[in-house]
């Protein structure tokens, strides 16, 4: 079977995807990976094709403004609609769709016939349980909790407007709003396997049939791999550091945030790896350095602790290797994760991004990495966690489909 994966945003919205696809092609499907240019080598280092979005998945303005990151998704995703169509062979005989691509993939579906699964890094469906993940992490009640969700779903459909409306053009289908086809897609129950753990966040029991929780997808990395001679080094010269790493987000805050990071790490009187990342961080010193990408499950067990935006893939990641966190939540559904993971026990409270200092972040620091609470707590979520196969259970998933 031919299997294309349709992803599309920053590198933990793809990422995830090499590893699903990896093990997919090891049950003998043929698999492709639709994402924009910048993440064609993660597709061709797991042994996947490689098809190219166009849409620019720099960030532009300020992405703690609200009204600046709606701007840049429509702009995003307005390009990404532009030749989405080109992206998909024609011999394709299944779609999986990101929580992102699934709004385009559905008019392809229509127009070719083409099934279709949702595989989404993020619970997008209304719930009483919590509330949006794009509204951060206070509850307003299960009755608010529902109706703020399903406002965010027609929020999110605005974004898509443009987009759709010049897919369906393209396609030579009637026109019909994002919002019609997402209720249609809903009545159907169409089904979405959602790639995050069940530690995190168990499957609220209000959600609709087809919606279900398989566990993590985790970044295809090469077995053989090991950590350079010098980070190999710095880790065996002294306790376990601390990592800090923004991941894709802070572009431009590097200096600040480098300044800020040492500091912190003195003050709590810690080693520390800074990870340079979109925000460029750096720093020198015998109690500090400075890396550049290196795969999760290598590094994060060796850690005391890790200092992070509260991504999806890195909070997993780290809970995956037993290790407490400090989020520094920046923008989207990070204070989501970030909140997930303070609930949880295995992190501190989060330090919103732009109240972050020195001083705050060093206390944290001194918390996570001092007090027992937070290390047990991450332990036990690692051994839930290891209990679950995501990317096995979407092979099942996609073997009843298209046996049934």
């Amino acid at each position: 079977m031919r299997i294309m994966i349709a992803a599309a945003g920053s590198r933990g919205d793809v990422a995830p995807y090499t590893g699903l696809g990896a093990e997919l092609r090891r049950a003998g499907h043929d698999v492709a990976i639709a994402a924009t240019d910048t993440f064609e080598p993660l597709a061709r280092d797991a042994g996947l094709e490689f098809h190219s979005l166009p849409a620019d998945t720099r960030v532009h303005g300020d992405v703690t403004d609200r009204r600046d990151l709606i701007r840049t998704a429509s702009a995003f995703i307005t390009q990404l609609g532009q030749g989405f169509a080109d992206a998909v062979d024609k011999g394709t005989d299944l779609l999986l769709l990101s929580t992102t691509t699934a709004p385009l993939g559905w008019h392809l579906t229509e127009s070719t016939g083409t099934p279709s699964l949702g595989v989404y890094l993020q619970p997008t469906a209304p719930t009483g349980d919590f509330p949006p993940v794009v509204t951060g992490t206070r509850s307003l009640g299960r009755l608010a909790n529902r109706a703020t969700g399903r406002f965010a779903l027609r929020m999110a459909d605005r974004v898509y407007a443009q987009a759709v409306a010049q897919l369906r053009h393209r396609l030579g289908l009637p026109p019909a709003s994002p919002s019609t086809l997402r209720r249609r897609q809903e009545q159907a129950n169409w089904p979405i396997l959602h790639g995050f753990s069940t530690a995190l966040v168990p499957r609220p029991s209000d959600w609709r049939p087809g919606l279900d929780i398989v566990g993590n997808w985790w970044p295809h990395h090469n077995p053989e791999e090991r950590l350079s001679s010098e980070l190999e080094y710095f880790m065996s010269a002294g306790p376990r550091p601390v990592l800090i790493t923004f991941g894709s987000m802070a572009s431009g805050d590097g200096e600040r945030l480098s300044e800020i990071a040492v500091q912190a790490l003195r003050r709590a009187r810690l080693r520390g790896i800074l990870q340079t990342g979109s925000a460029e961080l750096a720093a020198d010193g015998d109690d500090v350095l400075t890396i550049g990408d290196v795969p999760h499950a290598l590094l994060f067990p060796r850690l005391a602790a890790v200092v992070h935006h509260g991504g999806a893939g890195t909070s997993a990641a780290a809970l995956r290797a037993g290790v407490p966190a400090v989020p520094v939540p920046v923008t989207a559904d990070q204070p989501f994760w970030a909140g997930r993971l303070a609930a949880l026990g295995v992190a501190t409270a989060p330090i919103l991004f732009r109240s972050l200092t020195a001083e705050r972040l060093a206390d944290s620091l001194d918390q996570a990495v001092k007090q027992q609470s937070y290390s047990q707590a991450a332990a036990t979520a690692a051994q839930h966690m290891a209990t679950e196969d995501g990317a096995r259970k979407t092979l099942k998933a996609i073997q009843q489909m298209t046996d049934g």
